[in-house]
This record gives C-alpha cells, structure tokens and sequence, in this order.
C-alpha cells in the first residue's frame, strides 16, 4: 500500500522460528515487501510446531502474515545465481544463520556487497558476529541467562523465574532487527552506501538492564532478584491477590498517588511506610496490603483505581485481552484467516492501517517472484 511508510522497500528474508521473522513481518506490516526465502528441503522449522490451523503452524501464521514466499535452492549454483540477482533489487537482506555460513555458500555479506553496494545486510545471532561465544549454540533463555536479565527474574527466596515471555528473541531479536535496519537505511540515505549490521540479542537484550545496572554502577552493590524497588522491594508497587481469584497491579510509585490510595481506603497511617526501614518491616507491610486487597474482588478494584484516577489495573489473562475497551480501540487483537493475532503495535498520523493478509502458503509466490526476476 502506497500510503504505508516503508512502501517501496524490498527485504529478502532468510530468518526463521521466531526473532527474525516476527521482526521482517512488523516491517512487512508498515509497508515493506518481504520476500521470505525458504531452501525446498529444509524450510522454516516452525512450520512443523503445533498447533495447526487449516493444516498450518498457528506460530507460522502469526509471524510470517504480509510476506511473499519464494522457495529457492540457496545452496545450488543455479539457486546462489537466482538470490544474488535478487539482492539486485532489495534493499535490505536480514539471516539469522550462524556467523560465516552464508559466507561459505558465497552468499555473505561481501558476496552481496559486489554485486549491490547500497545493500542492508542484518545478520541476528544469539552471540554476534565477534567474540568467543559466536559460534555457540543458544536460544532466548541462555541469551537472557548471559545477560544478567534472568538472574534478576524472580522472588527473592527462590531461584530465577522463567519469563513469561521470550524476551531476548522479541525484545532484543525483532525489535532491534527493526531498529537496526531503519538506521541503517537512514545512513544509507545520507552516504548512498549500504553495510553490514551486527545484531547481538545478547548485546540487544542488555538495555532492559538500565535501572539495575545503573544503580550496581553507582553503588558497587550487586542488586539482589526480588529487592529492586521495582521489582518486588516495594510494597506499593506490586501484584496482589483479590477475592474469587485475579489479580491486580498496583503502581503507586509517586506520593500523591499513594497518599491517594491510602485516604481512599481509609488507611492514613500507611502513608508513612513507602519506604520501610528493613526487610522484616516491608514483609509485614506487604502482608497487610494484601489482606485489603484480599476483600474484594479484581472487578471491584479495578473500578476503585478509575474512580480515584490511581494506577492501579487487572492483571488480565489472555483470552481476556480482546474484551479489554482500551486493547479493543486501539485494535491490538485482529483476526487475520482466521487466526486472532497481534496486531502491528505503531499507529502513524499520515498513513492508514495496515491490511493484513494471511502468511503465504510454502512457496506461494515462487513463479511470480522468479518471473519479475527475469524481466528485471
């Protein structure tokens, strides 16, 4: 669609499983052709991870909606002709192969440098290009685990929690493949030069460390899991049980909401105990605003904190999300063949919303992508 802002823009995709082909398929959402290239005999993986849908890998539909799909023999000398041709007329070529394989096929980086200088080539590795790790294997729990995200997930009697969700793969793979690519593309623009990006999800994941980090750095302190203010040392800022089951969040890190909340619950004498003066305090103090919010229900509190304008919100679980008015205005939640998925989370003043259409069916657009080729 002419009006998305990255229209124009074509990307040949060689990612697969999830941090490279969610990050093409955002891309793909705001406009950028993806051409997603698969080798006949060993395609995405994820096609074979259940659950199905019409005889489809739900995890490959909703990562792969808004691409093209070309089946190419890479390896071959027919197949390595065909992609190089290709990078003739992309932009921007993104792989999540180990360092050097591509290289080896005569496909790497300097292979598609001569023959298109203006190229984008984004390599996502667990590791990066560089260092003694490179070649390791490893998936979003090791990447976490090396980063220091891990060792600071979790209560903090107990030993490191399993996030919830892969956050070296999202956070650190697809968003920053994203970031990586517009940036390059903007030094593009300025020197008419393309280059290589190296993106690490170890490296790419650190950031999320920020507040940690900092104040380690400042005070040589090693922050223990569950004592950073904002992860499980304060009472006021924490996930509590209610009555008949959920939960809700309580956010009230400012004063004025604190001392918001307390007047409203009829607790002035809490207010002085934002920040308790040792551990057995605090536990105590998080037992006792526990059992308030242990008399009513999540219904009934989450009323309360939109009555009196607190931060105060449910814990929602996930088939609650597309009931949810503020995910349902923003059209967080789409239904794309038939399967509900995350919608593309940016909205843009000057361009209309994206059209999603379904992930193309295993080489799909092989003939029609080969045909162009040949007239280009």
């Amino acid at each position: 669609m002419k009006n998305l802002p990255l229209h124009g823009l074509r990307i040949l995709d060689l990612t697969r499983l999830l941090p490279g082909p969610l990050g093409t398929m955002l891309l793909a959402d705001w406009g950028a052709e993806v051409i997603k290239i698969e080798h006949p005999d060993q395609p995405d993986p994820v096609r074979a991870f259940p659950p199905y849908l019409g005889g489809e890998s739900a995890n490959y539909l909703a990562f792969n909606r808004n691409k093209r799909s070309l089946l190419l023999d890479y390896t071959s000398d027919e197949g390595r002709a065909l992609f190089l041709k290709l990078i003739k007329t992309a932009d921007v070529v993104v792989e999540q192969f180990r360092p050097g394989f591509l290289d080896k096929l005569g496909l790497g980086y300097a292979a598609a440098q001569a023959v298109n200088e203006r190229i984008i080539y984004v390599s996502v590795t667990g590791y990066g290009q560089t260092g003694p790790y490179a070649h390791r294997a490893g998936h979003d729990l090791n990447y976490v685990g090396l980063a220091g995200v891990l060792g600071l997930t979790g209560p903090a009697d107990g030993p490191p929690d399993v996030p919830g969700v892969q956050l070296a793969d999202i956070a650190g793979g697809s968003y920053l493949l994203g970031m990586a690519t517009l940036a390059a593309l903007f030094a593009r623009q300025q020197s008419g030069q393309g280059q290589h990006v190296d993106v690490a999800m170890t490296d790419a994941v650190m950031p999320l460390l920020a507040v940690p980090y900092t104040q380690y750095a400042a005070t040589g302190q090693v922050p223990r899991r569950g004592t950073l203010p904002l992860s499980g040392g304060l009472a006021h800022y924490g996930v509590y049980a209610c009555a008949e089951g959920g939960y809700v969040a309580l956010g009230t890190l400012e004063p004025k909401f604190w001392q918001r909340f307390c007047e409203n619950v009829e607790k002035p004498e809490w207010m002085a105990c934002m920040q308790p003066e040792n551990a057995e305090d605090l536990a105590r103090f998080k037992i006792e605003i526990a059992a308030l919010f242990a008399t009513k229900t999540r219904d009934v509190w989450t009323a309360f904190g939109q009555q009196h304008d607190l931060p105060l919100t449910p814990v929602l679980d996930l088939n609650e999300l597309e009931n949810d008015p503020q995910i349902q205005t923003r059209g967080m939640i789409q239904t794309v063949g038939g399967l509900k998925q995350i919608a593309a989370p940016l909205k843009f003043s000057a361009s209309e919303a994206p059209v999603f259409r379904p992930a193309p069916k295993l080489g799909a657009d092989t003939e029609a992508i080969l045909r162009e080729l040949a007239g280009w």
